[in-house]
């Protein structure tokens, strides 16, 4: 069963960008069960709006790129990481007309 994924991170967006920058540069914007990823700045950071074939999909995913990807790229920083949090939502409907398209 798909699932969506709302992550509210607040934190500089530009950290969103260099996170998606690396995703995107290390699999070629070709994630195995995602079928669609948007980004968005919000008033204090960032938000990821995810739409998943399954959520153990989106659980491999996240623990073996993302997690990583942010881990290296937070090395040397000092004090607390970023608030984030993550919602699962239920999709009612879906529809994707044009495909693959990588920004």
């Amino acid at each position: 069963m798909s699932v969506a994924i709302r992550t509210r991170v607040s934190a500089p967006v530009e950290l969103y960008d260099a996170v998606h920058a690396e995703v995107v540069r290390r699999t070629g914007g070709a994630v195995d069960g995602l079928l669609v990823h948007v980004g968005l700045p919000t008033s204090d950071g960032f938000e990821v709006l995810e739409v998943w074939e399954s959520r153990a999909a989106y659980e491999h995913y996240t623990e073996t790129l993302v997690a990583p990807v942010v881990a290296e790229l937070s090395a040397g920083r000092t004090g607390p990481g970023p608030e984030m949090t993550t919602e699962e939502l239920e999709p009612r409907g879906l529809v994707i007309t044009r495909s693959p398209v990588v920004v």
